[in-house]
């Protein structure tokens, strides 16, 4: 995958898309047209169609495999269990769907009627189809989910990102930014490897100035169901999200310990909340669910109330 180089000035910046570091670069013309060429106008027709799009929220991970798809999905559960709450998932992850399979849709894009999804995944003939896209193809489609699909009157629209920080990421920050993002979770593990990769997500969204919500832990320890102890199958050696957050200044939304009916309630597309309500891992998402709802109030722009309000 390729990654945004190590000095990018950022899309913000009068440099974007003209630096040396940029040449090369297979995201080099969509940032060129942020720093004084032509701007593309699906910025405008897309900022045009979010003005009923309440909240902007980007899940983000440094590496695959740490719970991102799964902590969106349930962002996304946990918020629609408001009625009076509109909620819309969109997916990204042009190579790697897996939403339409957590949220248990075969070939349809609405769950509830306050909870809508749309993923890549639903336009394949078969979930077991590998896309092969160069960049230019996968930052048409998601120009094409932000500005063509009918999004309607929403509260909080997620979208979910593939690991990394590439095409997908530079796409929807730049064809987001002028209809205002709320700001981006992260999710990691509490290990070095993952964290390590977390670090380079950060210094990301810095560069191309999207706020950072905060970070999720996920996988932080496993309590048993019989006895009550915790083990740490992922050892924190580091000191875990916890440390880096506090080195980073950025806010730590939450531990979610591991528990083996995540996996199962995903494989079956239901929302683990209402699977295990009593589990620590559905304390723990709650809580995370209302800090990121507290932020999302506290940032909300001048002028603005709730769709529907």
């Amino acid at each position: 995958m390729e990654e945004v180089p190590h000095d990018c000035p950022g899309v913000g910046s009068a440099q974007a898309g003209r630096g040396a570091s940029c040449q090369g670069c297979p995201n080099q013309g969509l940032c060129a047209s942020g720093a004084g060429a032509a701007p593309d106008p699906a910025i405008e027709e897309i900022k045009e169609k979010m003005k009923t799009v309440k909240h902007k929220i980007l899940v983000l991970s440094g590496k695959g495999g740490v719970g991102k798809s799964t902590f969106s999905a349930h962002l996304a559960h946990g918020l629609a269990e408001d009625e009076n709450t509109q909620v819309a998932l969109l997916d990204i992850d042009i190579c790697g769907p897996s939403i339409p399979k957590i949220m248990g849709l075969e070939g349809e894009q609405f769950l509830e009627d306050n909870l809508g999804v749309m993923s890549v995944g639903f336009l394949l003939s078969s979930p077991d189809d590998a896309v092969i896209w160069r960049g230019p193809k996968k930052n048409g489609m998601i120009k094409q989910f932000l500005r063509d699909v009918d999004w309607g009157e929403v509260d909080y629209l997620i979208v979910d990102t593939p690991p990394g920080t590439s095409d997908e990421h530079l796409s929807a920050v730049q064809y987001l930014a002028a209809a205002h993002i709320d700001g981006a979770v992260i999710i990691t593990t509490p290990q070095e490897v993952s964290l390590q990769d977390v670090r380079k997500e950060i210094s990301f969204c810095h560069k191309v100035k999207l706020p950072v919500i905060g970070v999720v832990e996920n996988m932080s320890g496993f309590i048993c169901p019989k006895c009550q102890k915790e083990t740490q199958i992922f050892p924190p050696t580091t000191g875990g999200a916890e440390v880096m957050c506090h080195d980073l200044k950025v806010p730590l939304l939450g531990k979610v310990p591991l528990d083996p009916r995540i996996g199962k309630s995903c494989d079956k597309g239901q929302s683990f909340l209402v699977e295990a309500p009593d589990s620590p891992a559905t304390l723990a998402y709650r809580s995370i669910i209302q800090r990121i709802q507290e932020f999302c109030s506290l940032h909300q722009p001048k002028g603005e109330n709730l769709v529907g309000s």
